[in-house]
Parts: structure tokens; sequence; C-alpha cells
């Protein structure tokens, strides 16, 4: 069995793409993907455990990856990735910025070293890695960056750092999709909402109620959005076929932002299935226990 993409074989034939994060969750289904189009996927993360199973999976698929273990955060590592990268493959075709992470806190209670944490590996660390890839090939090659970020409209209560960085990282990606037009690079974000991804049995003890009490009930959709649907949009904007398009954001929340209470009682959605083409997809334990 091999992932179920709704692209064309061979769609990134001779590509190479940059992935951070993608020893787990979203990161490693679009690895797999983007591999199974025909890519040679360069994963990154700070777990060599982690990233050699994500790499043993793809190899054994019949796909194309290397690993590449860096904090995303610690600017001499990222750069000796990129030039390994480039060492090694040649070039760099694509980038999906998407290492990241938060915790569930209130405002009040989050410290300054804790939010910034979460700022340097939302947003400083997405800015370095882009940076980068950028001043040391797609300046004079071209290419397409997808950034992460999330379900952040109307504000993130209980996670303003991360919505505090997301944030940024819109806007840094809208002003990058200006400047490196010059050089035909392309930046674009995409925007999770609710996502049934191993992300979430990151999240603390205290917050297993919160999670497990259907995040899916206050969107339209009526349910928690897949990895395999978050990473076909993320193929999307590295494809041809979105050639014309920079700087924008696609959401991938079920409507969730558009769902005004008071004004609409949601009601029992029908005639949407879940699309899932990855082969070795898995459920998150915190759902499972459900």
């Amino acid at each position: 069995m091999t992932y179920d993409s709704t692209f064309a074989p061979g769609l990134f034939k001779d590509k190479v793409v940059l992935v951070t994060g993608g020893g787990s969750g979203i990161g490693r289904c679009t690895a797999h993907e983007l591999a199974s189009l025909g890519a040679h996927v360069a994963i990154v993360g700070r777990s060599a455990e982690k990233l050699d199973r994500v790499r043993a999976e793809i190899l054994d698929d019949g796909g194309s990856a290397s690993t590449h273990v860096t904090d995303i955060r610690d600017e001499d590592g990222v750069i000796a990735t990129v030039d390994t990268v480039l060492s090694d493959c040649g070039r760099i075709d694509g980038l999906v910025n998407n290492a990241g992470g938060q915790y569930r806190a209130e405002l009040k209670t989050i410290s300054t070293n804790g939010f910034e944490a979460v700022v340097r590996s939302n947003l400083t660390g997405g800015f370095i890695v882009m940076r980068e890839v950028y001043n040391r090939w797609m300046v004079d090659h071209g290419g397409s960056i997808v950034n992460m970020i999330a379900d952040i409209w109307h504000g993130w209560p209980h996670f303003s750092h991360s919505a505090a960085s997301r944030g940024g990282m819109l806007t840094l990606s809208e002003s990058a999709a200006t400047e490196w037009a010059e050089s035909g690079v392309r930046v674009n974000t995409v925007a999770p909402g609710s996502i049934a991804s191993s992300g979430l049995d990151t999240y603390d003890a205290k917050d297993t109620e919160f999670i497990q009490s259907g995040l899916g009930q206050h969107i339209p959709l009526q349910r928690m959005g897949t990895e395999s649907e978050v990473s076909a949009a993320i193929v999307f904007l590295l494809s041809p076929a979105s050639n014309f398009i920079t700087g924008s954001c696609i959401r991938i929340d079920g409507g969730a932002p558009n769902a005004r209470r008071g004004w609409w009682d949601l009601q029992p959605a029908r005639n949407n299935e879940p699309y899932n083409g990855f082969h070795r997809a898995e459920l998150p334990t915190i759902l499972a226990d459900r």
C-alpha cells in the first residue's frame, strides 16, 4: 500500500523539498505525500529517532528521503543543514516550514521566557530557515515556500503566545512574497484548525478533557480535519498549479471562523467525508482513548 494522493504521480520528480518538523504529525504526512510524488524529501527535526523512523517508512514505500537533526531556533545549525542539503542534493525547490508548537495557558500566567520560547519556535525559527534557503539557493533559482500558521482569526484565547507568533508568520510571509517575487519565489501559508494529528498528544494531562470534549462541535463541518487534508493544501501550493499564487493563505478549518454563535445554530453535517490518503496515518492516542 502507498500514499493515495489526489495529485498526479511524478509531480515532483527530480525535485528536492525540505520539510521542518518532519518527524511526526502533519510534517510526517507531508513528507510521505511529497516522496510518493517523486520528490527527495529532506526532513528536519530535533529527534534523530523520529526522523529515522520516517525516513525508513519512506524508503520502504519506495521513496527518497534524508534526515537532518537540528533545532530551527539554532541559526548556525540551520545554516549547516541547508548547506548539507545543497551539497548532497544540489538544489532546494520547496520549503515546508512546519516545525513549531505551543501549550495551553492563560495569558496572565505566561512567563516572558515561555512567551519568547513559543515565538522563537513558531516565528523566529521559521524566519531563519526561509531566509537561509532563499539566500543560499532560491534567490537565483526560484522556488516555493509554504509556512505553517493556524486558525488565529479573531484571536486565540489560552494560546495567545502562539496566536501572536502565527500572526507574525502570516505577515512575514506576505512581506516576503512581495520582496522575493523578483526571484520567482512564491511564499504562502496554510492555516489548519482542529486537526486529528499526533500534536494533540503533546499537550499536558490537564488538557485531556478539553481536547476530548469534542473540538469539532463548533465547526460547521462538525468534525476534525485529517493530516492528509493539510498536506494536500501544502502540496498544491508547492506545485506548478499554484504558480500565480503568492502571499496567500489557505485555511483548513472546516469553516470554524465563520460560525458566529447566537446567529445560527450549527446543524449535523452531511455529505462530507474526511479525506485520508495517508496509508500510515495514526490516530492520536488522546482521541483513540475516547
